[in-house]
């Protein structure tokens, strides 16, 4: 029988501690779980506080149903984007294609999913975790030696300390993957020859609730623009195609925007100024398109959940869905398995692996570029018969899950 379906028993009563690095999306997620649970959690983050920018995620299916058992559905959709469509635009800025049914982003607009960005989604589930859970923010772990009985954490800077547990919610760069698994070359698989950027920037384009995309061939470029209101930020995607990875520091912030500078240079529309918001940036975030793979999730007494575990990439609009998903069948089977925690992860582990590879391979089978989802230049013809203009509707690759009623185990409302 599959693990994540079973009836759990009754929760024990021992005290257990867990750490959790990352408060990303996944990451609050388990926090959130694990405190209601009854575990002893602390959140520790290498950023000063809850990460700026990023882009706008989608939650959809069983993804909606987490959030709706953690009782912030209802607060998502008040933030959700609320985007009322796209414009495609050609290097001199005049409109050739626009659709007011779907977005690049979130896909039709009709749809019962949620599209918010994610500095929003992770605010409202920073909201949503218990009191009780303590934060780090502004550290790192720097070693995990475990026994039988838990894991000895050293920080940069706070005192060493022990857990029973320790989960890597770090996403795709993830350091407790890379101290506890191995290299990143291991298991990065690179998703196509795409290299992407997302950033705030001044919304000069005077959007509201409106995306604007350019895109050139030859070399491939492009960018979208997204405003939401026309008196605040605009937040911006920029990126290129090219056969091998760039190479480049991933916390060198100033050597990744002069490297993306100098790949855009020359181009059209109103890149230029673009470049220009882009160096100031606070909040810039630089990519190549990659998956993770792994044949496990876990050594011992240390877990990976969300990207830094098995990362989706962009192409589908799933993967805010399967972080969520996951962090809520880690902490559900931790909390079923509370005097053994290591069958709790191998539970978590077998009762998710099979929807994971399926979104995985589903991405791959989409070829997952943005500029094959965005399509080629639409015509007349695509306009007419298909308002998406090429853009995938990512409704329809959403993988369902049956998520098992945990609630005899909750101790926190």
């Amino acid at each position: 029988m599959n693990p994540a379906t079973q009836d759990p028993p009754h929760p024990t009563t021992r005290h257990q501690r867990i750490l959790v690095s990352g408060a990303s999306i996944s990451g609050l997620t388990t926090a959130h779980w694990l405190a209601r649970y009854g575990f002893e959690v602390t959140v520790v983050e290498l950023a000063p506080q809850l990460r700026p920018g990023g882009h706008a995620i989608d939650v959809r299916g069983p993804g909606l149903e987490v959030a709706e058992r953690m009782g912030v559905l209802a607060t998502l959709r008040d933030r959700s984007t609320k985007l009322t469509g796209i414009g495609m635009v050609d290097s001199a800025g005049q409109e050739i294609f626009r659709s007011t049914e779907t977005t690049l982003t979130g896909g039709l607009l009709d749809s019962p999913d949620v599209e918010i960005m994610r500095d929003d989604l992770c605010d409202v589930l920073h909201e949503a975790v218990p009191d009780q859970v303590e934060y780090i923010f502004g550290d790192s772990i720097v070693s995990l030696t475990q026994d039988e009985t838990g894991v000895d954490v050293t920080f940069a800077t706070a005192a060493p300390r022990r857990f029973e547990l320790v989960i890597g919610a770090d996403g795709l760069g993830s350091g407790v993957r890379r101290i506890a698994f191995g290299p990143d070359e291991q298991f990065l698989r690179p998703f196509g020859d795409v290299h992407v950027a997302v950033f705030s920037m001044p919304n000069f384009l005077g959007l509201e609730r409106w995306q604007v995309l350019y895109q050139q061939e030859d070399p491939y470029l492009g960018a979208l623009v997204m405003g939401l209101q026309k008196d605040a930020p605009a937040r911006t995607y920029l990126g290129f195609s090219a056969s091998k990875a760039p190479d480049h520091d991933l916390r060198d912030i100033d050597a990744q925007k002069r490297l993306l500078a100098d790949r855009v240079a020359g181009a059209g529309w109103v890149i230029p100024q673009i470049v220009e918001h882009m160096l100031r940036a606070s909040d810039f975030h630089f990519y190549s398109l990659s998956q993770v793979r792994l044949s496990g999730w876990s050594r011992g007494r240390i877990v990976l959940v969300g990207d830094a575990g098995y990362a989706v990439s962009l192409g589908t609009g799933q993967a805010t869905t399967v972080a969520m998903v996951g962090a809520y069948v880690l902490a559900s089977e931790l909390a079923t398995h509370q005097d053994d925690l290591v069958r709790g992860v191998t539970a978590y582990e077998d009762g998710l692996r099979a929807y994971v590879t399926r979104n995985q391979d589903i991405a791959r089978e989409q070829g997952a570029q943005p500029q094959k989802a965005i399509g080629a230049e639409p015509t007349a013809d695509t306009a007419e018969n298909a308002p998406t203009g090429g853009v995938p509707d990512f409704g329809t690759l959403t993988v369902p899950f049956a998520l098992h009623a945990y609630q005899d185990l909750v101790r926190v409302p």
